[in-house]
């Protein structure tokens, strides 16, 4: 049926017929009204479902004409409308889903991902490129939906851009230095809370269980150097801001996660697990503001006692640009970003390095024999011990490399327009590095998909480093916690093992799949201990 009025030509209004003058506007309005009323009729001759139709067409050239790509940008799959490739990532393994894109595309190619396009990075060669040599274009952190809802604007260690950052990691670094980081009283500390692990792990009297305690005690390590004490193993509060914690490593490398970050506008009002990264993220900083309280009640500006008192002094002594970000919310975000990063890596290689020892037992002897050779029972390790550890310094590396705890790197952007292994990379654009495919690279190591050893070993039996043993990144944003990470993982596997064999449940197939999260951990699995000298 067809509209029972129209519009003829002679009755239309012509636009360059309206004066400019302010006073004529009432003529300008009228054209308004019967442009309006023209799309009235028009939808009303159309129907309800010509104008979805039309609605709908609409959309999607609104949503080409956002995603479509300059010359020159790298290739990818062909992305659906509105989600793109999203549906396509393998969530239980999207590390070896975007290998296996490189296999196609190259080692640059790109996808959207709901509402964000994202250049992938793959192999040692170009993810060293991108890091290293152009490290000042690939520096700072694109925009994401999560970070400006849990840090709330350019705030924090990992997430913070431009002078914030740059001010906030000196302070950082210096900071850890000083309170301990690569010193004797630090590897100290870690000798005594490898003490305290120990006589836990005694306490199960030979009883199967899962190596939770691990946790506890690494995460007593930054807690020392960012609170100022330790924590008991059996207190309440700590333990469930370690629970927090690893839930927010799970539920980031979710799909939750990944729909959130692709439709923040949408899934805020749904319900679902990705709501609670934020009520865990709550509970950690409510965790954090209670520690600062602590200190300010008897904070003593002339003998700083630790991290947070180190922040305060350079709040109340000290004056600032506020984009230097010294305030009391950062002091909160900083150290949420230390209390997880100190935490939750070293924990889980922690864990994969017992579960790669118990898989294979004849490297696990070849430790122990390595132990009694250079240190003995008499003695607790140091870091000394190392240059005369070649093996058990070869095996840490290995642990690192196979277990590949953090399979994705994280997010960089574009600071200008560049070019990249020969394609486009637009200002502002989303770059990430595939780590796994460093780790992995097969044109770097001799054996990648097994557990070698020998990988970090010369022909001599000496340890050697590889350039492509990148577990901690590159570049400017190379983890700031590194050296206290190793010191870290050498003493905890020594005095460990120095102390324990470690054997699997009789029958009980080790799993060396791992589940990944925001990092890649172990499947759950128990320990037996079996003490090597009384």
């Amino acid at each position: 049926m067809t509209p029972t009025c129209c519009i003829t030509q002679e009755h239309k209004l012509d636009p360059s017929t309206l004066s400019t003058d302010p006073n004529t506007q009432t003529q300008t309005h009228m054209h308004k009204i019967l442009s309006a009323m023209q799309l009235l009729w028009l939808f009303e001759g159309l129907g309800f479902k010509g104008v979805l139709l039309i609605i709908f067409v609409f959309l999607l050239i609104a949503d080409y004409l956002k995603n479509r790509k300059p010359s020159g940008y790298p290739p990818g799959p062909f992305p659906l409308p509105f989600v793109g490739n999203i549906f396509s990532m393998d969530a239980e393994e999207p590390h070896i889903y975007l290998t296996k894109l490189a296999e196609v595309y190259g080692n640059i190619f790109g996808l959207r991902l709901g509402r964000d396009n994202i250049v992938f990075l793959n192999g040692y060669k170009i993810i060293r490129e991108a890091l290293v040599v152009q490290g000042e274009n690939f520096v700072d952190r694109p925009y994401s939906p999560t970070v400006a809802r849990v840090y709330a604007g350019n705030r924090g260690l990992f997430f913070s851009n431009g002078q914030t950052w740059k001010k906030q990691r000196r302070f950082t670094v210096s900071t850890l230095r000083h309170f301990g980081q690569g010193k004797k009283t630090l590897e100290l500390a870690i000798c005594e809370e490898c003490r305290n692990l120990m006589e836990e792990m005694e306490g199960q009297k030979g009883e199967a269980f899962d190596p939770t305690h691990l946790n506890s005690a690494v995460s007593n390590i930054i807690c020392q150097m960012v609170f100022g004490h330790r924590f008991d193993y059996s207190d309440d509060t700590f333990q469930r801001m370690l629970h927090y914690l690893s839930q927010i490593v799970h539920l980031e490398g979710s799909i939750w996660h990944q729909l959130y970050e692709a439709f923040p506008s949408i899934m805020k009002h749904l319900p679902g697990r990705h709501n609670d990264i934020f009520s865990s993220y709550r509970h950690v900083t409510g965790f954090l503001k209670e520690e600062l309280k602590r200190h300010k009640e008897n904070f003593d500006p002339a003998d700083p006692r630790d991290y947070i008192d180190a922040f305060l002094v350079e709040i109340t002594e000290r004056t600032h640009d506020p984009d230097d970000g010294f305030d009391e919310a950062n002091v909160v975000l900083n150290s949420l970003d230390l209390f997880m990063a100190g935490t939750e890596t070293t924990t889980i290689t922690l864990r994969w390095a017992l579960l790669y020892l118990m898989k294979y037992p004849h490297i696990q002897e070849k430790v122990h024999a390595e132990i009694d050779r250079v240190i003995g029972q008499s003695r607790a390790p140091s870091m000394d011990d190392r240059p005369n550890m070649p093996y058990t310094d070869a095996v840490i590396h290995e642990v690192q490399r196979l277990g590949n705890i953090v399979p994705l790197n994280g997010l960089r952007m574009a600071a200008k327009d560049t070019a990249l292994g020969g394609y486009f990379i637009p200002k502002g654009a989303a770059v990430m590095p595939i780590l796994t495919s460093v780790l992995y690279d097969k044109s770097e190591w001799e054996t990648p998909d097994e557990f070698n050893p020998g990988h970090f070993l010369d022909s001599e039996g000496k340890f050697r480093r590889r350039d492509a043993f990148l577990p901690f990144s590159a570049g400017k944003r190379i983890c700031s916690g590194e050296q206290l990470a190793r010191m870290e993982l050498f003493l905890f596997t020594v005095s460990l093992f120095q102390k324990f064999r470690f054997s699997a449940l009789e029958g009980e197939e080790l799993s060396l799949k791992g589940i990944v999260a925001s990092g890649r951990i172990p499947y759950p699995f128990k320990i037996l201990t079996h003490t090597r000298y009384q």
